[in-house]
């Protein structure tokens, strides 16, 4: 007897025994609940987005005026880190965020969660001007603009279906890990000499992807319940690497890029790696249109940040503004 839904993955809303139905095909990761159950965890990665975005700015703001953070002393800087009242309030913030992120990867898959939490960077950028949108520039409120839009064709793109993803294989998920950190540690070390708050924030996107890759893992039970301790050590590393970002940039260039890597990668995994597959028709062209909005977004903020004067400036020489020229977190 033929599978009821072959190639999309997707089940009609409503239909009966979709779950029984969906695992006869191979094509679900864990129980999937009603569509609601997706929609609801697309709020919750939206949400986390906005309590990231806020703890990003308070640890910046606290890194910035602690002496330099980095990989080579990991426990040297983790108490630097865990003494500053400052940074440890926006690192308890952005660990509420998580929490609800993994309530969302619980809930929808991982490509759709990242997609919307992607449009962090945005919130990001709204956040850095008191929430005042003329005090962006027009390749911000483009990138604003192209979040916006990415959102709504994610939404659309979702009417009428209940998403999945599948099970991963475990060789090739062990291969994906280990190329986040090996990448990773090609960008905090091999390149220093590029612009270094871009490399380093690059640096702690993939220790952050490969974190939420783990934790999507998590949450499907079983055996992949090992993967938490990759996502620990990814998660850790991720830290205190942003924490070097922070120290070498402002704010957009640091976590604006560490947010495009972040989510970037994962939306690859949440395809390739957990073969979620996708709609049909002009469903499968929104989603796609969707995907390519909310990055566009990302990156439009990652050059306008590489553009900046003065955006490299070595710790100790930011003569008292801790954000950078152009850009003001409200906190």
């Amino acid at each position: 007897m033929c599978c009821p839904y072959p190639r999309t993955g997707f089940v009609p809303a409503g239909t009966g025994g979709q779950v029984r139905n969906a695992q006869r095909c191979g094509t679900l990761a864990h129980d999937v609940g009603p569509p609601s159950h997706a929609w609801l965890g697309l709020g919750l990665s939206f949400i986390s987005a906005l309590i990231v975005s806020w703890a990003y700015g308070r640890e910046h703001a606290a890194a910035v005026a602690l002496p330099a953070v980095t990989l080579s002393h990991p426990l040297r800087s983790a108490r630097l880190l865990s003494t500053d009242r400052r940074w440890m309030l926006g690192f308890a913030a952005e660990g509420g965020g998580w929490v609800v992120f993994m309530l969302a990867l619980r809930l929808a898959p991982l490509a759709l969660v990242q997609a919307v939490n992607a449009s962090g960077v945005a919130v990001l950028a709204f956040l850095s001007t008191g929430g005042r949108m003329r005090r962006l520039g027009r390749r911000e409120r483009l990138a604003v603009a192209s979040a916006v839009l990415g959102l709504v064709l994610l939404a659309l793109s979702l009417i009428g279906t209940t998403p999945m993803d599948r099970t991963p294989r475990s060789i090739p998920t062990v291969i994906w890990l280990a190329a986040c950190l090996a990448a990773a540690a090609t960008f905090a070390i091999r390149w220093p000499n590029i612009v270094r708050a871009s490399t380093l924030g690059a640096a702690a996107g993939l220790l952050f992807a490969g974190g939420d890759t783990s934790g999507k893992l998590v949450v499907l039970g079983g055996n992949w319940l090992l993967a938490a301790v990759p996502l620990v050590i990814f998660y850790s590393l991720g830290s205190i690497q942003l924490q070097s970002a922070f120290q070498h940039g402002n704010i957009l260039i640091a976590a604006g890029t560490a947010n495009l890597v972040t989510n970037a990668v994962p939306i690859v995994a949440g395809i390739v790696l957990f073969r979620q597959v996708l709609p049909h028709g002009l469903q499968l062209a929104a989603q796609a249109l969707a995907f390519a909005a909310i990055l566009t977004g990302a990156m439009l903020l990652g050059d306008r940040a590489r553009g900046m004067p003065a955006a490299d400036e070595p710790v100790g020489q930011t003569n008292g503004d801790t954000v950078g020229a152009a850009v003001r977190h409200p906190c």
